[in-house]
């Protein structure tokens, strides 16, 4: 309920997919075909339990399969269709198809090596600060689309993570190992009007290892 003379109230809730059914541990990226494994859709599942009693009016995913799957039960739950947005696609990568854990596959090679030359962009793939304004004109949108109730992004990893870095003013290259953004976990922004005044993280389906390529 909107208070007059107090600020509206808005929730976006930053959704990253859940699992994927990856048996060859490649960097999948946007390749097509890439669906959520039996753990992911119980990870789902476990989500539209957790935001059952939520405001939400608004639902939207990345393209990407795996994406819109996991929006399924929880825009079901509220009676919502998913709308679609671009900006929510994973990041652009150079070695998508491949192998890249450390000590393993595509890195071992010396005509890969030109691509790791400027971690802080990265060169290897979409600049940081191109998925951090993408994202940023995504949440923009949902704020709009639910101002005064709560909306749902589902996106990806290294998005979620870079735009929750660039909304908290800290610099984008990071260690990947480092990131806090567990598979179907939450990162909820929290505006007054158009002013973000908190920004909450959870994990409703449990912690994951952030290093697991493919996850």
């Amino acid at each position: 309920m909107t208070v007059p003379g107090m600020p509206t109230r808005t929730v976006v809730h930053l959704l990253r997919h859940g699992e994927v059914y990856n048996p060859a541990g490649v960097l999948y990226g946007r390749m097509p075909g890439y669906s959520l494994s039996e753990r992911g859709r119980q990870q789902a599942l476990t989500v539209a339990e957790t935001l059952a009693g939520h405001d939400l009016v608004h639902v939207v995913a990345s393209p990407l399969e795996r994406a819109q799957q996991t929006a399924a039960p929880i825009a079901g739950a509220h009676r919502l269709d998913i709308a679609t947005d671009e900006r929510l696609i994973e990041a652009g990568n150079e070695f998508e198809g491949l192998r890249v854990a450390v000590g393993d596959g595509a890195l071992r090679e010396p005509k890969h090596w030109p691509k790791l030359r400027d971690p802080f962009l990265p060169s290897w793939g979409e600049p940081y600060l191109e998925i951090a304004h993408r994202m940023l004109g995504a949440i923009t949108r949902a704020r709009a689309a639910a101002e005064g109730h709560e909306a749902l992004c589902v996106s990806h990893q290294l998005p979620v993570w870079t735009a929750r870095r660039f909304l908290e003013g800290k610099r984008l290259w990071h260690d990947p190992r480092r990131r806090q953004c567990s598979l179907a976990s939450l990162t909820s922004l929290v505006f007054a009007d158009e002013q973000l005044v908190d920004i909450v993280y959870s994990e409703p389906a449990g912690s994951t290892d952030p290093s697991v390529t493919g996850a």
